[in-house]
């Protein structure tokens, strides 16, 4: 428990409370473990610093988007937050949040090649064909999918059931605004040898204006891949959990992904390279050194 906070959620990665005393009041603190979940299992091995990394990653990425949509950061400062999550969690305004994972892909790759190896589609969008892993898209697309409890997937859905869940003029919206985000973000990102493949944001609404919310582009969310090792028709390597998805799968492991059990605990050198390539993410991309 954190003094003058009331627990509201705790998902996979993040802990969520209302702030009940002192000028930030009502507000909201959402703070970032150093925990990971893998095949929607929460891990008992955390990785050191992640929640600091992606917490700054975020803010920095905030800051890109400022002038594409406003955010819900209200003070990420050191003095306004709890000292024993400072530089972790960022306070922010209590958004009512749409129901939709607003994704966008410039890459074919995850759930969208399962799609399109499926139908020639994703989330109702006609592809060309003759698309392979990694291969990159005419132009980006939105494929928003619901968002799942805690344990479940989310489920890629057509624009059109976005229209059902909050309709027409807020579902073009956050098309458009996910869109324009990829966009600034995929630029940045390929500046600095970065692909951006795809990226999942959230967005709420405060007193009729949409704002983008929780994480934004952190590795967690978002799939980066190195662009100078970019090969189509293959698996990327990516700047993300990938290193500890491999172990589990390996037969080193000595995990049975179908026994219903969680993965077991992670080896010392796959927590360390798993840190590592978070750091490189977050140092590639903004230029800071951690």
């Amino acid at each position: 428990m954190l003094p003058g906070a009331r627990h509201v959620h705790s998902g996979k990665v993040r802990d969520l409370y209302e702030l009940t005393e002192g000028p930030y009041a009502g507000k909201l603190l959402m703070v970032a473990s150093d925990r990971l979940s893998i095949f929607d299992y929460v891990l008992e091995t955390t990785i050191p610093d992640k929640g600091e990394i992606l917490t700054r990653m975020s803010l920095w990425w905030f800051e890109q988007l400022a002038d594409v949509v406003p955010h819900h950061i209200v003070s990420a400062a050191s003095t306004d937050l709890p000292p024993s999550v400072a530089g972790r969690s960022v306070i922010c305004d209590n958004l009512a949040m749409y129901p939709v994972e607003c994704v966008a892909r410039g890459y074919l790759t995850g759930s969208g090649l399962l799609d399109y190896d499926a139908t020639g589609e994703v989330c109702g969008v006609p592809l060309p064909a003759g698309l392979v892993d990694g291969s990159r898209l005419p132009e980006p697309i939105f494929t928003p999918a619901t968002k799942a409890d805690l344990g479940d997937h989310d489920e890629n859905v057509s624009f059109d059931a976005v229209v059902d869940t909050v309709g027409a003029e807020v579902a073009a919206a956050l098309r458009d605004l996910t869109l324009a985000v990829y966009s600034k973000a995929e630029g940045i990102a390929r500046e600095r040898g970065i692909i951006l493949a795809d990226t999942k944001l959230e967005f709420g609404d405060r007193d009729g204006e949409i704002v983008l919310a929780d994480e934004v582009l952190t590795p967690d969310s978002s799939r980066y891949w190195p662009a100078a090792e970019w090969q189509p028709g293959r698996a990327q390597p990516s700047y993300d959990k990938q290193i500890v998805r491999n172990w589990a799968l390996s037969p080193g492991s000595g995990w049975d992904r179908t026994s219903g059990e969680a993965p077991p605990p992670l080896p010392p050198e796959v927590i360390e390279r798993t840190r590592n390539r978070y750091l490189e993410a977050y140092e590639l991309l903004t230029g800071e050194t951690f």
